[in-house]
């Protein structure tokens, strides 16, 4: 046993030195030859799911196996043709893509390939980042048990009709917690944007703006924040003094986001609410747009041409008051009721108001009202926040501006209430004249008159006197500004997305509402009531909501923006000639948030200092604490044996972070176009430790202090895959699925592997690598024949030989730890 002993130690200590049977062959599951060229390429972080963005602005999604496609998003003029950057949600439900030409930042449904959400940017995007908060802590976790109370006090908002606006698609379809699926799990997840100008911006849930940073110096190339808040990485391209591109490695201290984790989770998802809720009250006034139709303007265009048309000097009300009173009518009233309007055309214009009046009616009563009082309740919530200044106040929480947001909210409120009073006022008043209009009509062409029609009382005809004399008078003025001379349709006014004042406000005359306010100095001048702007739309009124509210959002965005500060700036390599040539968003360096050892982690080459060396940088997320072996290289120069390829050094083209352990990398036999390329695992855990530590000079970029920088040689074993028939240039890794996508160098073709393939096989994923090196090892040991001998029988050997196994194991890991 002791002799077995031995002989296992040796072989683990060959399997440690060569990395040699630690994983699996590659497994090619997929390949593909594409119509356009691919400009990016983003694993799924929690399914075999790559989404890929090409030329044309098409972004596709395609399933690991055999490379099948789910689905495509063409290129719109709504979003935009020009994708610039890519990333998934932590939870795989949702994509985010930006667009170069129109600057917009889309939220697309994985599902269902719809957009979700839409936002403007500063500049355009260059690179993204979607991470998730994984800090714990006590009080954040009793933040999630108590998470949106608001369900104990509203109702639910109702969907939107399908039968609107496609826009609408976010509401509609019987999703009414589209706002909760829009924000994820409970946990916060925030998305990073970094622009060509260097602007960054952090939005909480991919909707709303949580920070928006000081410019950093030149363009941002790719970006990463910590798991726990405390830092952003990124890799950035600047004009150094003497004209030279440089790419520069910067930590920026985002330290008040992990001190407030609790707060600024809380008010983030208060704040992505009253974002998504002012996005269904505009969603909902679309629709009611949509509900109101051109053919209402029909009976005010048809007065305005009978009065250009008319000989007489009689006016248009005088003459309808005529046929109203003694059943009498001039005869070019008659041709316009005859001839234009006519009996059919009566009927049909009535049922189109009846109809559209009725929709817009209900919109505003489930819609617009239900919107409005949840968007009152998460104002008033996060006022009693901002009151709380211990907790908020740093964060830039402004309890004077929330008041005056939740005061444009209630005069949101109140006009919305208005349209309802004039849309039942406009019912009535059009139900009772068309009624009689009606019967006019079909006396004047002598046709049978129902008899529930031909009953009208006094009343009656008082009220449409009152009608015809309110709403049928000319008017100069109304013809300068809108070209016809009457208003009797008056709903219409209220949407219409207009600063100027409503052509026919509400009367208020002998409201004893009013008249009391007035009255009274002090309810006139107080903050409790609501300001009901009597002569503006519903559109201005929502307009002006809207800008108070997004000032309201934007301050913590700023207070929070300013507090972070620039932390550490490495000037690395200058920028090579051959960089053109190659996609931005394919281009190193290759960044990582290593959670578990709470550290940045930095992957890059320097092709014209030295092509076979890898470059590695880490720093921790918190900036004052210090990393050993910041700085180190690895040579695979002889990356198979130490004579290969007649000594003809590697050139390595990419290298991604396949795990907090692990590099994936795409190499070449040497320049030569058509020489071999190579997909191999680097393992990082031999490569961590030097006994010489790297000095910055500051004065010098990296790469001309290069030659001091810690470097270990690597044979990579069997941990490789020779890629035939392949130019491969490029390669995207998720180490979580255990999959990987090369593209070769005309961005076309496309192969997809898995990298582990055992462990997706085999049962008990933990000790399936145990497993398969003591299969390897059986050989070895029952050669030695004595000990086979000893054994009682084949099941209790399998049995020694894993006790041997872990033993030996165990005993080479405390070795290592020593």
């Amino acid at each position: 046993l002791f002799e077995v002993n031995n002989q296992l130690t040796s072989v683990f200590h060959q399997w440690i030195g060569s990395s040699a049977s630690s994983m699996p062959a590659f497994r090619q599951v997929g390949e593909k030859q594409l119509p356009n060229p691919v400009l990016c390429m983003a694993w799924s972080p929690k399914r075999d799911l790559i989404a890929l963005a090409n030329t044309t602005g098409e972004l596709l999604l395609h399933r690991l196996a055999s490379f099948q496609r789910v689905w495509s998003l063409p290129p719109s003029e709504y979003t935009g043709k020009e994708i610039t950057a890519l990333a998934w949600r932590p939870d795989g439900k949702i994509l985010a893509f930006s667009l170069g030409d129109t600057k917009q930042v889309v939220l697309c449904d994985v599902e269902k390939a719809e957009v979700l959400h839409m936002f403007p940017t500063q500049s355009s995007v260059t690179c993204m980042n979607w991470m998730e908060v994984v800090e714990e802590n006590s009080v954040l976790g009793s933040f999630h048990n108590a998470e949106d109370e608001s369900k104990r006090f509203l109702p639910e908002l109702p969907t939107l009709p399908k039968s609107y606006s496609t826009t609408s698609k976010i509401f509609s379809e019987e999703k009414s917690d589209e706002i909760l699926n829009l924000l994820g799990e409970v946990r916060l997840n925030i998305l990073v944007l970094g622009g060509d100008a260097g602007s960054v911006e952090l939005y909480a849930y991919g909707m709303y703006k949580i920070a928006t940073l000081g410019k950093v110096a030149g363009t941002c190339r790719s970006l990463s924040l910590s798991s726990d808040l405390r830092s952003l990485s990124l890799i950035t391209e600047v004009q150094s003094a003497d004209s030279i591109s440089e790419i520069c490695y910067v930590q920026l201290d985002t330290g008040l986001l992990s001190d407030c984790l609790p707060e600024v989770t809380r008010m983030a998802r208060k704040f992505t609410h009253i974002s998504t809720l002012l996005q269904y009250l505009h969603l909902s006034l679309t629709c009611m747009c949509e509900a109101w139709e051109d053919i209402l303007m029909q009976m005010d265009l048809r007065l305005t041409k009978f009065v250009q048309e008319k000989n007489t000097s009689t006016q248009v009300q005088d003459e309808f008051l005529d046929l109203l009173l003694w059943g009498q009518s001039s005869p070019e009233l008659q041709a316009l009721l005859m001839n234009q309007l006519t009996v059919k055309g009566l009927k049909k214009l009535g049922q189109s108001i009846e109809s559209s009046y009725s929709s817009i009616q209900k919109l505003v009563i489930s819609h617009l009202q239900s919107g409005s009082e949840a968007l009152l309740y998460q104002l008033s919530e996060v006022r009693g926040m901002s009151l709380w200044k211990q907790k908020f106040e740093r964060l830039g929480l402004d309890s004077e501006a929330i008041d005056g947001a939740i005061t444009a909210v209630g005069s949101f409120s109140l006009k919305a209430n208005e349209l309802l009073q004039v849309i039942d006022k406009s019912m009535k008043n059009f139900k009772a004249f068309f009624r009689w209009l009606y019967v006019a009509m079909l006396r004047m062409c002598d046709e049978h008159v129902p008899p529930e029609l031909n009953k009208m009382t006094q009343k009656d005809i008082a009220f449409v006197a009152d009608f015809l004399s309110e709403h049928f008078s000319e008017n100069e003025e109304l013809f300068d500004r809108k070209g016809k001379y009457f208003n009797v349709e008056r709903v219409g006014q209220y949407l219409k997305d207009e600063d100027e004042d409503l052509v026919s406000p509400p009367n208020t005359k002998g409201n004893q509402w009013l008249k009391f306010l007035q009255e009274s100095t002090h309810l006139k001048e107080s903050p409790l009531l609501f300001p009901s702007y009597p002569q503006k739309s519903l559109h201005f009124v929502k307009r002006m909501m809207e800008s108070v509210i997004e000032l309201c959002l934007q301050k913590p965005a700023e207070v929070i923006g300013k507090s972070v500060k620039q932390a550490v700036f490495f000037p690395l390599y200058a920028v090579p000639d051959n960089s053109e040539k190659i996609p931005r968003l394919f281009q190193l360096p290759s960044l990582w948030n290593d959670k578990k050892g709470k550290m940045h982690c930095v992957v890059f080459c320097m092709p014209e200092i030295s092509p076979s060396k890898l470059y590695l940088l880490r720093k921790g997320t918190d900036p004052n604490r210090r990393v050993p072996n910041s700085f180190m290289s690895i040579d695979l120069s002889h990356y198979l044996d130490s004579t290969d390829d007649d000594g003809v050094a590697a050139h390595c083209l990419d290298a991604r972070f396949y795990d907090d352990e692990m590099l994936t990398v795409v190499l070449q036999g040497s320049e030569d176009q058509n020489s071999r390329r190579v997909l191999a695992q680097v393992s990082l855990a031999s490569s961590l430790s030097f006994e010489t530590e790297f000095h910055w000079e500051p004065s010098l970029r990296l790469d001309q202090q290069h030659s001091t920088i810690p470097c270990q040689g690597l044979v990579l074993g069997n941990q490789w895959r020779e890629l035939e028939n392949m130019k491969a240039q490029f390669v995207a890794v998720n180490g979580i699925r255990k999959v990987a996508c090369v593209l070769s160098a005309n961005l076309r073709h496309i192969r997809v592997f898995e990298m582990d393939v055992e462990d997706e096989d085999d049962e008990g994923a933990d000790s399936q690598n145990a497993s398969a090196d003591q299969e390897g090892l059986e050989t070895t040991i029952s050669s030695q024949g004595a000990v086979e001998e000893n054994l009682e029988s084949e099941g209790e050997s399998r049995v020694q030989e894993g006790d041997m196994f872990q033993k030996s194991e165990e005993l080479l890991q405390s070795q290592e730890a020593l």
